[in-house]
C-alpha cells in the first residue's frame, strides 16, 4: 500500500529539504494515492514504480521551491505571449511543437528539464547539460526495450515535452488518470481548481528562462481541460488547436494508454481505457466548445491534421501570420530540416483498431458528429 507521509518523508530525505511551497498539492496527492490503493489494481512492480515516480515528483518539487526562495528575483520576469498547443491526442501535437520549436526565437520546455530542473542549464547549455545527455542515454536505453512505446510516440531528451509535466508536482495533471485506472481521481482531476497548477507551471518557467530565454512554446494535449485556469495566469496566452478524424484519434489514444498502463498493472482493461478516454475528449470538446463561446470563435487558431500532413510549412505559415509573428526564410528552412530529418514512422509503425477497444467507426463518428461538424474535420467516413 502506498501512504503520502511516506512518500513525502522519503522526499525530504532524499533532498535534505523541507519546504514543499503552496500546500495545495496534498489534496491531488491525497486523491491519488487513496485511489491508487483502492482502485489502481497495482502489480508489486507497478507499485514499486509508481512510489518511486512520486517520491522523484515531490523531490523534484522540493528542489524547485528551495531555488526560487535563494533566488527570488527570477519570480518578478514576465513569461510575455507564451504559444500553447493543444487538441484531442494523437492530433498532430508533436509534429506541430516539432516544427514551431525548429524556430531559434523559441523556447521549449525539453523532456529533461521536466525531471531535472534545478539547478537550470547554464546559459546555451540546454543541449549539452550532463543531465540532458544522461536522459538521453537511458531513452536510447528504453526504446531497445520498450520499441512499441517508441513507435507510438517518441521523444529525445531535448525535445518539447507535455508541459502537464510542469503541473505534475501539483498533482493535478493529466498524466495520471492516463496512466492508472483510478476513476474516483478522475472524478476529483475533472472537477477541481487548476489555478494552483498553473501558478506552479508559470513559476517552474521563470525560474527556467533566467538563464536561457526566448519565446515560451508548450505542447500539451491536455489543455482543453482547463484554459480558464490557462488563460488566467497567461492572460496574453496565444491559443492553437489540432484536429484528427476522432476515430483515428480514439484507437490510437486507447493503444497508448492500454500499453502504459500495462506498464503499472497486470489487470488492465481494454474496454476501460476506452470509456475513459471518450468521457475525457467529451469533457475537452465541451470545455474548449464554452470557452469560444465565451471569449470568440477566433480566441484559439485551428489546425486540421490532414492539412498539417499534407502542407506543414504552409500550417505553420498561418498560424505565424495568424499571431503576427513574422515567418522568415531561416524559419522556413529550420522547419523543413526538421521535416527532412524525421519522416513519419522513424521510430517505427504504431498499429492500432478500435476493435480492440469495443467501438467502431460508426459509433466513434455518431458520437463525436457536433465536434466534426464545429471544426469541419476530414473523416474516412
Amino acid at each position: 500500500m502506498l501512504n503520502a507521509e511516506n512518500l513525502l518523508a522519503a522526499a525530504r530525505e532524499q533532498t535534505g529539504l523541507a519546504d514543499f511551497g503552496d500546500p495545495s498539492f496534498r489534496e491531488g496527492l491525497d486523491a491519488l494515492v487513496n485511489a491508487l490503493n483502492s482502485e489502481g489494481k497495482l502489480s508489486e512492480a507497478g507499485e514499486g514504480r509508481v512510489a518511486g515516480s512520486i517520491t522523484a515528483t515531490l523531490a523534484q518539487r522540493l528542489r524547485v521551491e528551495d531555488y526560487l526562495a535563494a533566488n527570488p528575483a527570477l519570480l518578478d520576469a514576465p513569461v510575455e505571449q507564451p504559444t500553447f498547443l493543444f487538441g484531442l491526442p494523437r492530433t498532430g501535437t508533436t509534429l506541430a511543437i516539432n516544427l514551431l520549436s525548429a524556430d531559434p526565437s523559441r523556447r521549449v520546455f525539453m523532456r529533461w528539464e521536466a525531471f531535472a530542473t534545478v539547478p537550470p542549464a547554464a546559459p546555451g547549455e540546454l543541449r549539452t547539460d550532463p543531465r540532458c545527455l544522461a536522459e538521453q542515454a537511458r531513452l536510447d536505453g528504453t526504446k531497445q526495450y520498450m520499441p512499441h512505446i517508441a513507435a507510438m510516440h517518441w521523444e529525445n531528451a531535448d525535445s518539447s515535452t507535455e508541459c502537464q509535466f510542469a503541473m505534475s508536482p501539483t498533482f493535478c495533471a493529466q498524466v495520471y488518470e492516463s496512466q492508472y485506472d483510478i476513476p474516483s481521481y478522475s472524478d476529483w482531476f475533472h472537477n477541481t481548481d487548476y489555478l494552483p497548477a498553473f501558478r506552479y507551471h508559470k513559476r517552474l518557467m521563470q525560474l527556467l528562462q533566467g538563464n536561457n530565454g526566448g519565446h515560451w512554446t508548450f505542447k500539451n494535449p491536455w489543455h482543453p481541460l482547463y484554459l480558464d485556469a490557462l488563460t488566467t495566469v497567461y492572460p496574453d496566452a496565444q491559443l492553437i488547436m489540432t484536429h484528427r478524424d476522432p476515430a483515428d484519434v480514439v484507437a490510437s489514444a486507447c493503444s497508448l494508454i492500454f500499453a502504459v498502463r500495462k506498464m503499472f498493472s497486470d489487470q488492465v482493461d481494454p474496454l476501460a481505457c476506452a470509456r475513459a478516454q471518450m468521457r475525457t475528449f467529451d469533457l475537452m470538446i465541451e470545455r474548449v466548445k464554452a470557452f469560444e463561446d465565451k471569449h470568440g470563435r477566433d480566441a484559439i487558431h485551428h489546425i486540421e491534421y490532414k492539412a498539417l500532413v499534407s502542407d506543414p510549412i504552409g500550417e505553420m505559415k498561418k498560424a505565424y501570420a495568424r499571431f503576427g509573428k513574422p515567418f522568415t526564410a531561416e524559419v522556413e528552412a529550420v522547419m523543413q530540416a526538421v521535416l527532412d530529418e524525421n519522416p513519419q514512422g522513424k521510430h517505427g509503425k504504431h498499429a492500432y483498431s478500435l476493435e480492440d477497444y469495443g467501438l467502431t467507426r460508426d459509433q466513434v463518428y455518431d458520437h463525436f458528429a457536433d465536434y466534426i461538424d464545429r471544426y469541419d474535420i476530414v473523416t474516412k467516413r
